[in-house]
């Protein structure tokens, strides 16, 4: 049987923000350096977290919650929105076992605690695994040739 842990990542936590931040740059080719940085103030922040995932003892899954994310670089008509669930990823050799659905699970809870009444995300790949998680879409955008889905999640 699988021990799983979710935990929060701490700013000062260097081993797993340098992971999360190379498992990032191979996904989405975002410079480590970037990474660590903005990882370290939204982690310093009370009101912005990132999760991981590990499975007996072995870290598989990350994600998070934020104040501003990518899509707003372009369309900042959706600045009115805070709280993005972001940057949800699972190593390619444990994908398909439900880690993603996992730890989307657990930020939605700790988002709950945090007394958060809604996140948003947007995604061109997984609105299934969104909707089955309660998801609603609110807007669609095209970007490039990505049809994005924005969703809202009420808690």
């Amino acid at each position: 049987m699988n021990h799983i842990d979710i935990k929060l990542v701490a700013s000062d936590d260097h081993g797993l923000l340098a992971l999360i931040a190379a498992w990032y740059q191979a996904e989405w080719g975002i410079p480590v350096a970037d990474t660590v940085r903005n990882l370290r103030a939204v982690t310093a922040d009370s009101h912005q977290f990132q999760m991981i995932l590990s499975v007996n003892g072995r870290a598989v899954a990350t994600g998070g919650v934020y104040d501003h994310v990518g899509l707003l670089n372009h369309k900042p008509e959706l600045n009115v929105y805070r709280k993005w669930l972001a940057q949800v990823y699972t190593i390619p050799g444990e994908r398909g076992r439900g880690y993603g659905i996992g730890i989307c699970e657990q930020i939605q809870d700790h988002c709950r605690n945090l007394a958060f009444g809604k996140i948003y995300l947007f995604t061109h790949t997984a609105q299934p695994m969104y909707q089955k998680l309660g998801w609603s879409v609110i807007q669609r955008l095209t970007i490039g040739n990505r049809n994005i889905a924005v969703m809202e999640k009420i808690l």
